[in-house]
């Protein structure tokens, strides 16, 4: 590959680069849609009908081939998973309060758009009720190609892709300097946010020994994990030449999608895709970056995307916690991880799905590295001084986190203790999700 056209995908990166007062917060968040009370996933009838009573919202619907496969408004999606979880992609957004609005009524317009089909939903990261041969199968081209060549590279592949639901927040970044920061910054605290924010702690209506079964899974997902650039200097041009070196999950041409023949990115930026005569694109390359499912991965801005998916103490309080760190305070929070060794993070990666905030790391536990960095973010929010009509400012989504650090329990610990008293999760059957939020 020559120089030119090296620099000419480097240079997408660098086209990311916002100014201090253009920084937004983007929020996808996922549910899982179940049917009554016999908690079957919902099919894909079931999802034509709910994406029907969406129009009403001025939803319009997007296809694949004669299949409805989405929604859209505005900047705003609703995308469908592999075994039919619903995501909203948000806009992105200048405040906590604005993505903790967006996030409130994309669940009240789920639940009107469910009267009358039978669906409920509950939050929690893994489906507590179905294995994966029970779940409905997206037709999704793509959905195909990763269901017969994930599990290649990672065991626990397709439980990632149809059991489980994650909440995923991203950011700018103002310099190259910038995006290093938050993405390094982004990779050590990932043990953190999976102890602070653990929401996945059954399988088959059964405890499963970890409070993140979730992040377990994806612990051994193909193309997952931490990268093992995060813990060197990076820059766009190292980052290009990690991810280029990834297998080509798929391609598409006129609307076709064209399977993998186990050749990198590299390969075919070269010109040698055997499935294709050509070279790669843009275009092209941004649909592989997309194929990486790494804790903190870069497009055109970070993803961070450890969290549970659960109600507001995630895409309210994760959120918040993340950006006060990475807007506010970047350069506090980093002189203090970039001592952290690589080998003590990684263990603390591997420990904290099970182990949660009693995780070690560096000496001390994600107990006490909690209360350190809930500082920093609380200041940092403060610093940012995003008021609501309330005259509020964003530290008003720190309780839950607050909480957390207070009583040493999580979401899931919590969620234990409820399934301790009778060893069942009927408890979920009387859970109200509060569908409404006047935060603004």
């Amino acid at each position: 590959m020559n120089e030119n056209t090296k620099s000419q995908f480097i240079d997408y990166f660098v086209k990311g680069i916002k100014k201090k007062d253009q920084l937004k917060v983007g929020v996808e968040h996922e549910r899982f849609l179940f049917t009554g009370r016999d908690n079957k996933r919902i099919d894909y009838d079931t999802l034509k009908k709910l994406f029907d009573n969406l129009k009403l919202n001025d939803w319009s619907p997007i296809h694949e081939g004669e299949n409805v496969i989405g929604m859209q408004r505005g900047k705003q999606q609703i995308t469908t998973e592999p075994g039919f979880q619903c995501e909203l992609s948000g806009e992105p957004l200048d405040s906590i309060h604005k993505v903790c609005s967006e996030s409130s009524n994309f669940l009240s317009e789920i639940k009107k758009a469910s009267e009358g089909l039978d669906v409920t939903t509950i939050s929690i990261a893994f489906d507590p009720y179905n294995d994966f041969e029970d779940i409905p199968k997206s037709q999704k081209e793509r959905y195909k190609i990763m269901t017969t060549e994930m599990p290649k590279g990672g065991k626990k592949s397709l439980d990632m892709m149809y059991r489980t639901c994650g909440i995923q927040v991203n950011f700018d970044y103002t310099s190259e300097k910038n995006f290093e920061k938050i993405f390094r910054l982004g990779n050590y605290l990932t043990p953190l946010s999976i102890a602070l924010y653990a929401n996945s702690p059954f399988e088959n209506q059964s405890l499963t020994g970890f409070y993140s079964y979730r992040n377990k899974v994806w612990q051994n997902t193909s193309r997952g994990g931490i990268m093992p650039i995060a813990f060197e200097q990076v820059t766009f041009e190292k980052y290009f030449d990690y991810v280029i070196n990834y297998p080509i999950l798929f391609l598409i041409r006129n609307k076709k999608y064209i399977q993998p023949s186990g050749q990198t990115f590299k390969d075919f930026i070269n010109g040698k895709f055997k499935n294709l005569n050509e070279k790669a694109s843009l275009k092209d390359f941004e649909i592989h970056l997309a194929t990486i499912f790494t804790e903190v991965r870069l497009k055109q801005f970070v993803e961070f995307r450890s969290l549970d998916t659960c109600d507001w103490e995630c895409f309210c309080d994760g959120p918040a916690f993340l950006t006060g760190l990475f807007y506010s305070s970047l350069d506090e929070a980093f002189n203090i991880v970039k001592k952290w060794k690589k080998e003590n993070v990684m263990n603390a990666y591997i420990h904290s799905p099970k182990k949660g905030l009693e995780t070690e790391l560096e000496g001390k536990t994600l107990h006490e590295w909690g209360k350190i960095f809930l500082e920093l973010s609380k200041s940092g929010l403060i610093k940012r001084d995003k008021k609501n009509k309330k005259q509020q400012d964003e530290t008003i989504y720190l309780s839950h986190t607050e909480n957390v650090i207070k009583e040493k329990k999580n979401r899931a610990q919590l969620l234990i203790d409820k399934y301790k008293k009778n060893n069942n999760l009927n408890f979920f059957n009387n859970e109200k999700e509060n569908f409404s939020y006047s935060g603004l």
